[in-house]
């Protein structure tokens, strides 16, 4: 992703994700590949995506959530306990965006 979030952005984005459910869980296997397919493809329908990192999972939450967003080209917009917040707007026609603050 070329730009970096500014600090609304992120404030506008963490309301946002408050009100999700986590739609993919990493477990003791940490960031396989079927994790970062889905991760990729869920961000390409919904643009942004609450992961929850399970008790077995070999790496932190950080640390899986910044992997996981290099490898897919997305931005980590927060970790709370078990939980992190991805980022990526989607090229797919159709999806609603989201419309970021400036």
């Amino acid at each position: 992703m070329a730009t970096k979030l500014n600090k609304r952005q992120i404030k506008q984005l963490k309301a946002l994700a408050s009100k999700l459910s986590p739609l993919l869980w990493i477990g003791k296997n940490g960031v396989t590949d079927a994790a970062v397919k889905q991760a990729s493809e869920t961000l390409e329908s919904h643009e942004l995506l609450k992961v929850v990192v399970q008790d077995g999972c070999p790496i932190d939450e950080r640390e899986v959530g910044e992997t996981l967003a290099g490898q897919i080209g997305a931005q980590l917009v927060q970790v709370i306990g078990h939980r992190f917040v991805l980022y990526r707007p989607s090229k797919k026609p159709g999806i609603k965006k989201i419309e970021l603050v400036h």
